[in-house]
């Protein structure tokens, strides 16, 4: 290396290293101490450096958030650890039930419901965003998407200025997933619109849409153009050289995260009461508007991660946060009619048509009134003015008609006696408010049924949208969700807008459907009250979907998440027998999928955890939970989330959870690592009765802590 090369590297380390300095003092402190020509000048200072001498040029470089070429597209990625919603309150009365409903998930009469203390911070309306550093570097940038997996943004979440590129102070873990929002400022919202406009181009409805829209762009260097902020509110996996510098709350999560560079929601604190929590809420509805972004409301997080282990999640949400959103702006319009929409389960819901009206950044002409009693209740009629408002800032619904302003020219709603897409007719069954088509092959019931068949709450058939299945039924090829697998790309070229490539990759992305799993086509056949955690827990009880079809309602209702009524649904439908006869085709189709095929098909086959319940924390290597879940019900295996003494043992993978581990070692639970795990198996494969059980210490992964005095037996 020649003395001047020295000498340019050396400068251009200086110069990313100051302009990084000055990016974090000005997009995460506000606090520039320098004027933006100083700055400018540094900048293309190193952006020549980099021209004259490429082999300088890296992916953290401040330069590279300027944005590349446009990309063919984006791929998918899995997150390490599911990315879930919250559930919402709206009420004091809602977030008192929540704190109540909290405290009842840890042992009685160990902790009182107004002691837990919560982080606190306002609710952005942005993008979800994780992003992950490996050693201290950016390496990839991941939406939300599903929460399984979403879309790799690496190259645009690069433009975004406050987002570090490196990140900065000591205690830096080996990797970091940190999870955020990427959102704008009001101002620079205000900003980008007039723009917009003077430009002729598209003016955004809100802060989200124009922030989704710009993290989305295949091209980043319109990214790189949008006045974005991404905003941390947590994290996802962490793995420390060093555990001695884990966090142990949510207030150290966010602290930490401060100190390695990150902007933080404003006004974020701990809260150490309900009460407190409560008094956070009133002065945020009241000040919002004085904030720099938008929001809809407060999240409140239990602030002890050992408290947020032990409470868990549903199969959407953590127990231990929640949102709790603002009362909803509202806004007067004029009721111009009302249309009535059949769903998949043949519903008919009134949808209330309304004058077009700005609400809450967006413009609302629609909204669903539920059913009839609603409308009686609220006494609205064709014609009304009425006050609507965006629940959560998000669901239009209708409030009330204003009764001052009627004319007496407005007209009562007839909710019609026969179903408006077959004319067929429609009923009350006992017990419902809803009116019900009862004809099952009622075009608007069979187009939604199979919509909601190919969706992701269903099959996730890629490429199959509603659009399509709404042309598909119009023209008599569609009467069942099996109808779908003996279409072919030749039937469906003509179709508008469809061209031979994109009718293959249909007929391809349905045939790959063939081999979705019994968990999937329980969710897909769309019985009532049976969701995706209560697919699930079916699927791991049942073999396939005859032995499903004749269970009793006594061992339906032994079943978790399963109750009288999910039981009573369950073999309705199973008696009907019009869906007898579609699971027949299924089944003659070659789409029947059994889970557990091997516990169940092969009673040969060694089941060494056979009754055994068994936990597991942290990631296990090239698995996603899902894979190890089913790598353990395999082996028969129960597999749980909440640590007890009546679990058998605990598998710890990569940044294991350390309240579990302790937990476990103050219950003398055993704690083996993967290693361990698969040695078992292993030995169990030659041996059906094995006589021995490796210690986790034998097969420690890297950086495994098992906790002091957790019980590891040897036999």
């Amino acid at each position: 290396m020649t003395a001047l090369s020295t000498k340019v590297r050396e400068r251009a380390a200086t110069l990313r290293a100051t302009i990084e300095r000055h990016n974090h003092l000005y997009y995460v402190l506000d606090a520039p101490e320098i004027p933006d020509a100083d700055y400018d000048a540094l900048f293309r200072e190193l952006l020549a450096l980099e021209e004259a001498h490429p082999e300088l040029r890296a992916p953290n470089s401040p330069t590279q958030r300027v944005g590349g070429a446009p990309a063919a597209g984006f791929e998918s990625r899995r997150h390490s650890l599911k990315m879930y919603s919250l559930d919402n309150a709206f009420a004091p009365t809602e977030w008192e039930a929540f704190v109540l409903r909290l405290a009842k998930l840890f042992t009685p009469g160990t902790i009182a419901s107004e002691t837990l203390a919560f982080w606190v911070d306002p609710k952005l309306d942005g993008l979800a965003v994780e992003a992950v550093y490996e050693h201290g570097a950016l390496t990839a940038a991941v939406t939300r998407g599903d929460g399984e997996s979403g879309e790799r943004v690496t190259a645009n979440m690069r433009t975004v200025r406050n987002l570090p590129l490196a990140l900065r102070g000591a205690n830096i873990p080996e990797l970091l997933e940190v999870r955020g929002e990427v959102a704008m400022r009001k101002e620079d919202f205000a900003a980008l619109n007039q723009t917009q406009e003077e430009e002729g181009g598209k003016v955004f409805a809100n802060p989200r849409n124009a922030a989704a829209g710009a993290i989305r762009q295949l091209d980043s260097r319109i990214t790189a153009r949008r006045p974005l902020r991404f905003m941390a509110y947590g994290v996802g996996l962490v793995r420390w050289a060093d555990t001695t510098h884990a966090w142990r709350t949510q207030k150290e999560i966010m602290a930490g995260l401060a100190a390695l560079g990150f902007s933080i929601p404003p006004e974020a604190r701990l809260c150490a009461s309900s009460d407190e929590v409560a008094a956070y809420y009133q002065r945020m509805a009241t000040t919002r508007h004085a904030l720099p972004f938008e929001i809809d409301g407060v999240v409140a997080k239990l602030d002890a991660l050992e408290l947020q282990d032990a409470a868990g999640f549903t199969a959407r949400a953590p127990r231990w946060a929640i949102a709790w959103k603002f009362a909803a702006l509202q806004a007067r319009t004029r009721l111009e009619a009302i249309e009535v929409q059949v769903g998949r389960t043949g519903v008919l819901t009134p949808v209330a048509i309304l004058a077009p009206v700005p609400l809450a950044g967006v413009t609302v002409s629609r909204a669903t009134l539920h059913n009839e009693d609603e409308i009686r209740a609220k006494d609205l009629r064709v014609g009304d003015m009425v006050l609507v408002q965006r629940a959560g800032d998000v669901i239009p619904e209708v409030v009330r008609p204003v009764l001052e302003e009627r004319t007496g020219a407005e007209t009562e709603f007839v909710f019609p006696n026969a179903c408006p897409a077959c004319a067929g007719r429609v009923d009350r069954l006992g017990g419902e408010v809803a009116w019900r088509c009862l004809n099952l092959a009622c075009p608007a019931v069979v187009k939604q049924r199979i919509v909601f068949f190919a969706s992701k709450s269903g099959l996730d058939i890629e490429g199959l949208g509603k659009k399509w299945i709404e042309q598909f039924v119009d023209k008599g090829w569609l009467h069942t969700p099996v109808d779908l697998f003996e279409l072919d790309a030749e039937k469906i070229l003509p179709c508008e807008r469809m061209g031979p490539k994109l009718a293959q990759n249909i007929i391809e992305a349905i045939a790959k459907a063939k081999n979705a799993s019994l968990v999937r086509l329980i969710c897909g056949l769309g019985v009532r009250h049976v969701g995706e955690q209560t697919a699930r827990a079916l699927a791991a009880r049942f073999q396939d979907l005859d032995a499903l079809a004749a269970a009793p309602a006594e061992e339906l209702q032994a079943i978790p998440d399963v109750g009288a009524e999910v039981a009573a649904s369950i073999l309705a439908f199973f008696a009907n027998e019009e869906n007898r006869q579609l699971l027949a085709r299924f089944k003659a189709l070659g789409l029947w999928p059994k889970q557990a095929e091997a516990a169940h098909a092969d009673t040969s086959r060694p089941r060494p955890l056979a009754g055994q319940r068994v936990l597991v924390t942290g990631a296990l290597p090239g698995l996603t939970r899902e894979q190890a879940q089913a790598l353990l019900e395999a082996a028969g295996a129960s597999v749980v989330s909440a640590v007890s003494k009546k679990i058998d043992f605990i598998v710890a993978g990569e940044a294991p959870g350390q309240s579990k581990l302790d937990k476990a070692a103050a219950l003398g639970v055993r704690v083996v690592d993967y290693s361990a795990l698969r040695t078992m198996l292993d030995v169990a494969a030659k041996d059906s009765e094995p006589k021995q059980r490796i210690a986790a210490e034998q097969y420690s992964l890297p950086g495994l802590h098992v906790a002091p005095g957790a019980k590891v037996k040897k036999t």
